[in-house]
């Protein structure tokens, strides 16, 4: 009998952590406002979370090295070219320990049309990526961190992510 207690002890747990969970992420009440950042664009260009009210922002940690990074971007380039003007918002945020201009250079390859910046220990503490890339942190139009997805984002997931978060209605 006690054996059977200690196995249920778990189950029990991870049930009641898993429903609460749940519970937080369909109120809609609970979601964390995204912290305020100021970042230089490899063209020089200011961004602060301000400029992206209203819009749904993906903030997408990535490094040329990474090979699912790679992966990754031509749906970020065909999505941002189709929603750029519905609303969708995508800044890459590189943590290679290159230059801007490799960086530049990069972006000019793969014709990435969204804003690179360079990571920061701000940006980075601020939003906790996680120890593993791509990290993807999604913010909705009233500036709250609604999703943080870790590794490969395939296309139609960043399409489905866009199209929940731009039609919902703001107060």
């Amino acid at each position: 009998m006690r054996k059977l207690i200690w196995l249920l002890i778990p189950f029990v747990l991870l049930f009641s952590l898993c429903s609460k969970g749940e519970k937080a992420a369909t109120t809609g009440t609970d979601y964390t406002k995204a912290p305020d950042f100021t970042l230089k664009d490899l063209a020089g260009n200011t961004m602060s979370l301000s400029d992206f009210r209203g819009k749904v922002l993906f903030i997408n940690y990535w490094a040329t090295w990474c090979p699912p990074c790679r992966t990754e971007i031509p749906g970020f380039i065909e999505m941002y070219g189709q929603y750029k003007d519905k609303g969708m918002e995508v800044i890459g945020i590189s943590l290679d320990r290159l230059n801007p201009n490799e960086i530049m250079e990069f972006k000019e390859e793969f014709k990435i049309n969204y804003p690179i910046a360079m990571a920061t220990q701000e940006i980075i503490n601020d939003y906790s990526p996680g120890n593993a890339i791509p990290a993807t942190i999604i913010i909705d139009k009233k500036g709250r961190i609604r999703h943080k997805h870790i590794g490969y984002l395939e296309k139609t997931i960043l399409e489905n992510y866009f199209l929940k978060l731009i039609e919902e209605k703001q107060p």
